[in-house]
């Protein structure tokens, strides 16, 4: 028989069955790591080698209103990494490598074999990128979410020598700009998304759109990119000046974060490889130059400042990773701190 907290619509047996599944996929963590999930907070042990005028860096964030297509397509297999991405590539931007992750997951009511796809992808995505799953949440709350949705948030912990801290006092006029392509939207801009494909437009999720090599829904659920193998190198040969993780607020808000006040990007938009989704949604949505570069990626998931003298060094660490070179970092000449070369509005 049901106890009262079942009767009000949480399923405590079916959130244990999830995290005992986790467990047993979790038996060789790092070894850092003390005691065991399940605890009321997870235990990290930082060791010797970590402690080089040491300097913690944390974030967090969610995956936005790109939940909804997931939990709508019933296609939730690839959100976990979208989690991590979105959190990690943040710690990278200011020098830091990551060190732990923890997930919180709140839902309308627990679906074990929903939750453990998308547990067991955050897992797996830690595991590939040297990250430490420390620990995490599932909460039941119904009334809160209508049936069906849920919503995600990750929190990650990254390590820095103070020295290799990346901050806009590190950029100087004449460094080079590269951009490593994003696999895609990623995790920002899916409100408008929406409204222009699915209100405007009356798409639907199995479309193949002639310029997409893909349904429309696996298009718009593709991962977004983590840059821990790509920066890693950097960061420890200490050959990034400045960077930017290109979330939302696109190029012309996120690309100034890592600027002094007197400096400007110019970016030349003819330099990276065109994404054909993003020709789709300005084409469809009729987007300005300033709505799509300000919105989205574009295409560019982070863009580097490289001191031209370590411009070598920097192609030869990244070596198969795909990257551009975009542009340069100038005297300001006006009031925006970034300026677009080669695009005009339609």
């Amino acid at each position: 028989m049901p106890n009262a907290y079942e009767r009000a619509g949480v399923n405590i047996a079916a959130g244990d069955e999830v995290v005992q599944n986790l467990k047993k996929k979790m038996s060789q963590q790092d070894s850092h790591v003390l005691g065991q999930l399940g605890g009321f907070a997870g235990l990290y042990e930082m060791d010797e080698s970590q402690l080089d005028s040491p300097v913690l860096v944390a974030g967090s964030d969610g995956v936005g209103t790109k939940v909804l297509l997931a939990s709508a397509a019933n296609k939730v297999d690839t959100i976990g990494q979208d989690l991590i991405a979105m959190c990690v590539n943040d710690l990278l931007a200011q020098g830091a490598l990551p060190l732990f992750f923890l997930d919180y997951m709140a839902l309308a009511e627990v679906k074990p074999e929903q939750i453990d796809i998308i547990l067991n992808r955050i897992l797996t995505v830690c595991q590939e990128n040297g990250i430490v799953l420390l620990g995490g949440e599932t909460a039941e709350m119904p009334g809160v979410y209508q049936p069906g949705h849920f919503d995600l948030a990750g929190f990650a912990v990254g390590l820095a020598p103070k020295s290799q801290l990346l901050n806009p006092a590190n950029v100087t006029a004449g460094d080079i700009l590269i951009g490593l392509p994003s696999s895609g939207l990623h995790s920002n801009g899916f409100s408008l998304v929406r409204k222009i494909l699915f209100d405007d437009n009356d798409f639907q999720f199995d479309d193949h759109l002639d310029e997409l090599d893909a349904t429309l829904i696996d298009e718009l659920l593709k991962p977004t990119k983590l840059y821990v193998e790509a920066m890693k190198p950097l960061l420890q040969k200490k050959l990034v000046a400045g960077a930017a993780h290109i979330t939302g607020g696109g190029l012309l808000e996120n690309v100034p974060r890592m600027l002094p006040a007197d400096l400007q990007a110019e970016i030349d938009i003819s330099t990276w490889l065109n994404q054909p989704i993003f020709d789709v949604l300005v084409q469809k949505g009729d987007l300005s130059v300033e709505d799509r570069y300000e919105t989205f990626n574009m295409g560019l998931g982070m863009v580097l400042a490289i001191h031209p003298e370590q411009l070598a060094e920097v192609e030869l660490a990244l070596g198969d990773e795909v990257h551009y070179q975009i542009g340069q970092v100038t005297p300001l000449t006006g009031d925006q701190q970034v300026k677009l070369l080669g695009e005009k509005d339609d």
